[in-house]
């Protein structure tokens, strides 16, 4: 994808005089681009002063139209339903947006986000955020200029509800209903086999060291390779291994030289680490932890790793064969608490495969880890793992709190479960035992702490900067965009009132040697059913630019970089 810039580029404060329109693009120099639909939208907002238009280009064709505002919101009731619980008007949209502020020219890429989109077949209703349809976001920076682009994944799992009008395959909380017993009898032979089980890739996107970009989930069928340019679906991620399993971490640690996972063994209780190499689809494994509590593995969504380690978490929310099978969710969906299995965190080296240290630590609920690192002591030698996370406090809660009907009922109360930056310390001297504390005071970021990104380049090693989704109570969802400062143990909030930001994502500037020279950035769903992408300085936190789309877009998850080529 590709912009060749206009030969004028004027800045100037928004105001209805001094709107400027530059040039049209010469479609000639736009072939590389592969959004079909380059109409630019100007949405309409009050700006900050400081605020200024760039790089705005005439108004061209777009084929896919927005709909009109009377079909946008799910209601119940007479309760309009916030945008970012609502599900996507149609099934894709291309276009340019106005760039209101200033996006810097080093900015060459494309933010791609997924995250589940529609929540309903026909008149029917999905309960949680994590059953919605897997949509797609792109935002393609390119000369200080914005085209956006959303659609669907083109899952088996939506490509039959949308053919029979009805669910067809196990979601995070729906299940396909039997017509009579014997179809019922066959839907629970199709589990065991994992034929039933979702493909519905709507929790992050990641781009492989050989370039393909590949949508994933929490099922390993849920792997779907799409066209980082289109955002067109290419087809099923196959592994070519024999490791079998139905389910592995949904955030693999990726990077240009290697793929990391976690693959769950829910017969003989423990983990295989595996790594991937670019270019390949063999999973081949590094080793193997046995888990030390309960009669399964606890839930790893994901896992973090050091320059020379993988730490596997265990954690006493457990996979529950029995949930599984129910035809009806649980408080707890496919999982159950058991605090008498205690928690663990295992130390794997990455090279032989052999676990350095296993040791028992506090009761802990987390979706996502931060980052990681080794501790050195004065003489250079490793004493201990630190591996941060956005923590629960040990409360399952949140994962009820997710479902849509909670989301959508939010009446001004305050019912968002506490969440901090939890820090394990995990000792690599044979000690039995690991700490876990917050990082810093929780109510410096709202006491909300979820949806993390740092700068990439310190993957692995000691970091400074955390970027996440805070909150401005009284609240149901986090609602802030933070930066977490763990050198001073200080955050920097970005609040819009009734605005639902997804993950700020950052993005090191070349060539950088500061940790958080780059930008932030974010999807944000404003309460009048509105939206816009915005650019954050990553340094001091304050708004660049913003661009609004035609029509707002639902809450969405997790994200990834492709820079141009």
């Amino acid at each position: 994808m590709a912009f060749t810039a206009s030969p004028a580029i004027i800045r100037n404060p928004i105001s209805k005089q001094n709107m400027v329109v530059c040039d049209m693009l010469d479609n000639t120099c736009r072939k590389k681009f592969s959004f079909r639909n380059k109409g630019i939208y100007k949405g309409q907002h009050n700006l900050r002063d400081h605020l200024t238009v760039t790089n705005v280009v005439s108004p061209s064709r777009v084929i896919a139209p927005p709909p009109p505002p009377e079909k946008r919101s799910e209601t119940t009731g007479d309760h309009q339903h916030h945008v970012a619980w609502t599900s996507i008007p149609q099934e894709r949209w291309e276009g340019e947006l106005l760039v209101q502020g200033h996006i810097p020219l080093w900015l060459k890429g494309t933010y791609i986000r997924n995250g589940p989109g529609m929540w309903n077949i026909g008149d029917y209703n999905f309960r949680h955020l994590f059953d919605g349809y897997a949509t797609l976001v792109g935002l393609h920076f390119e000369d200080g200029r914005l085209v956006a682009g959303h659609r669907q994944v083109e899952s088996q799992a939506y490509q039959a509800a949308k053919k029979n009008q009805k669910i067809c395959y196990r979601e995070f909380s729906e299940v396909p209903k039997a017509e009579n017993f014997l179809a019922y009898v066959g839907e629970l032979a199709n589990l065991f086999s994992g034929s039933s089980l979702t493909d519905n890739a709507n929790t992050g996107v990641v781009k492989l060291g050989d370039g393909r970009v590949v949508c994933l989930t929490e099922t390993q069928k849920g792997s779907i390779v799409i066209d980082p340019d289109t955002l067109e679906t290419i087809g099923k991620f196959d592994y070519s291994d024999s490791l079998g399993g139905l389910i592995h971490s949904a955030h693999p640690i990726v990077t240009d030289n290697e793929f990391l996972t976690l693959i769950p063994d829910l017969v003989k209780p423990g983990y295989l680490v595996a790594r991937m190499e670019p270019g390949s689809n063999e999973r081949k494994v590094i080793g193997r932890v046995d888990c030390r509590g309960g009669t399964s593995p606890g839930w790893v969504h994901s896992f973090p790793v050091t320059e020379h380690y993988v730490i596997v978490p265990e954690m006493p929310l457990r996979y529950c064969a029995q949930n599984l099978l129910r035809a009806e969710p649980t408080p707890l969906y496919k999982f159950q608490w058991h605090p008498e299995s205690k928690a663990f965190m295992h130390v794997m080296c990455k090279t032989s495969g052999k676990i350095v240290a296993s040791v028992e630590v506090p009761l802990f609920v987390t979706f996502h880890f931060i980052n990681a690192y080794e501790e050195e002591d004065e003489d250079g030698r490793v004493t201990a793992v630190i591996a941060d996370c956005c923590e629960h406090n040990s409360n399952t809660d949140i994962l009820d709190k997710l479902r849509l009907q909670n989301l959508r009922s939010f009446n001004g109360e305050d019912v968002l479960p506490d969440a901090r930056v939890g820090r394990f310390r995990i000792p690599l001297d044979g000690s039995p035992y690991g700490t876990l504390d917050a990082a810093l005071d929780p109510n410096e970021h709202g006491k909300g702490m979820d949806m993390c990104s740092i700068n990439p380049n310190y993957l692995g090693l000691k970091y400074r900067y955390a970027y996440a989704c805070g909150a401005q109570r009284p609240c149901n969802f986090p609602n802030t965009l933070t930066k977490i400062d763990l050198q001073s143990e200080r955050a920097k909030n970005w609040y819009e009132e009734g605005a639902v930001p997804s993950e700020p994502f950052f993005v090191p500037r070349p060539g950088a040697t500061k940790e958080d020279d780059g930008v932030v950035i974010s999807i944000i769903s404003e309460k009048n059913g509105e939206g816009y992408a915005l650019v954050l300085d990553g340094s001091t936190f304050e708004e660049i630019a913003r661009a609004k789309f035609p029509y707002g877009l639902p809450y969405g998850l997790h994200g990834c970089w492709v820079p141009k080529q």
